[in-house]
């Protein structure tokens, strides 16, 4: 999230064009999506801890280099190697809750983990925009890069892949993750399909869907959002940083919220998710027809907190319809589709605003069709995700 507020002065000091701007963001997805399904394959082969841990380390040496780079194309490439490694992330992630929380709380608890897509660049753009401007766009990458590593060490040393092994595991949740319920048997059932299964089942395709449509809307609003503010709307660096975190700390709320509420209506999360996305996308074409710069920043944080609620529900049926035993491979499979659109939608708003002059009219049209679109997909989800005919007895049986 830090290069989105540093782009416009990379892109003074290396003389690049919106363009190229766009492929330096993009670039990095490129590599995101190359790797994740082959990250969560891993995961679910040696485990989240191992993984996530080597994952942490690996884009934090390469947030590090990003600061000490001269030469574009190679920045490209660091760019790229760099989502390599990031890619691993969130198939541990998912499958790390997948195996501490029974069904009925990860909604709740992947709102709770989703955070990091919130707090973390809401902390993130101040802190840039304060660094960058006492000492320039490269310290704020070489910095950042180092408590990535202290983190990965510690996961590496104290988490565990199984909670029979966590100290602070009590008897009462291990037995609530053992109990052997009609939840607990449905999600037996699920563990019987494998991965190859799962890849003929309608229901993973149509989450990919989605999500790739959802993120076309939201890479294309988190990546050129403090670009719009600075020169459309005439912010200081300072400012940018300031409003550009607003939406972040609306929607480390909302995107809560949208776990916790998903799990309330366990079996119709998609209802949770379509009237927000929808919402979402009109109050981005509110922001674009604003004229003043408040209710800019105004209609900026409601897109943020319906989307971001959307985005919790919808990671709340992701984690409770895929089956447990292959949860890093199936969501790796739906968060590529998102990798490729976060590769798509910051190269192609930077060359749809490049030819219009700089206007940024026809790159909010793209990023509303694209959420409506991710809403009417949801509508093909059947209601009830547990009795969906792609993870049905009928694949057990066969099994």
């Amino acid at each position: 999230m830090v290069i989105t507020i540093a782009l416009p002065y990379i892109g003074e000091d290396l003389n690049l064009t919106a363009t190229a701007q766009g492929l330096l963001l993009s670039i990095f997805f490129a590599g995101y999506a190359l790797f994740q399904i082959p990250g969560g394959m891993l995961s679910d082969k040696f485990g989240f801890r191992r993984v996530m841990s080597i994952a942490i380390v690996w884009w934090s040496i390469f947030t590090s280099l990003t600061g000490l780079i001269f030469s574009y194309p190679l920045m490209l490439l660091i760019r790229f190697v760099f989502g390599l490694g990031e890619a691993c992330l969130p198939g541990a992630a998912y499958k790390g809750i997948a195996n501490y929380f029974p069904s009925k709380q990860r909604g709740t608890a992947t709102g709770i983990q989703s955070t990091v897509n919130t707090l973390g660049p809401a902390i993130a753009v101040i802190a840039a925009a304060a660094i960058i401007g006492a000492f320039g766009w490269r310290t704020v990458f070489i910095v950042m890069g180092i408590p990535g590593i202290i983190l990965g060490l510690y996961i590496w040393f104290k988490f565990k892949d199984n909670p029979k092994d966590h100290p602070k595991m009590t008897k009462e949740e291990l037995a609530e993750l053992e109990d052997i319920d009609t939840e607990k048997s449905i999600e037996e059932k699920k563990s019987g399909v494998s991965f190859k299964e799962l890849l003929r089942k309608p229901i993973l395709w149509q989450i990919a869907f989605i999500w790739f449509f959802f993120d076309i809307t939201f890479w294309g609003f988190t990546s050129w959002l403090p670009s719009y503010l600075i020169n459309v709307r005439g912010l200081s660096l300072m400012n940018t940083g300031i409003f550009s975190a607003l939406p972040y700390l609306v929607g480390t709320v909302s995107i809560v919220l949208g776990g916790y509420l998903s799990d309330k209506v366990k079996g119709k999360r998609k209802w949770v998710f379509i009237p927000n996305a929808v919402i979402g996308g009109l109050a981005l074409l509110l922001m674009l027809q604003a004229s003043s710069t408040a209710m800019v920043i105004t209609y900026q944080c409601v897109a943020a907190f319906f989307m971001f609620l959307a985005q919790g529900a919808f990671w709340g049926l992701v984690v409770d319809t895929l089956p447990a035993k292959i949860m890093a491979a199936g969501s790796s499979t739906v968060n590529c589709f998102g990798s490729i659109a976060g590769f798509i939608a910051p190269f192609l708003m930077g060359y749809m605003i490049e030819s219009s002059g700089g206007s940024y009219d026809s790159s909010f049209i793209l990023m509303i069709a694209a959420i409506i679109v991710a809403a009417i997909i949801a509508l093909t989800i059947g209601n009830d995700t547990e009795k969906e005919d792609s993870l049905n007895s009928e694949t057990i049986v066969e099994a």
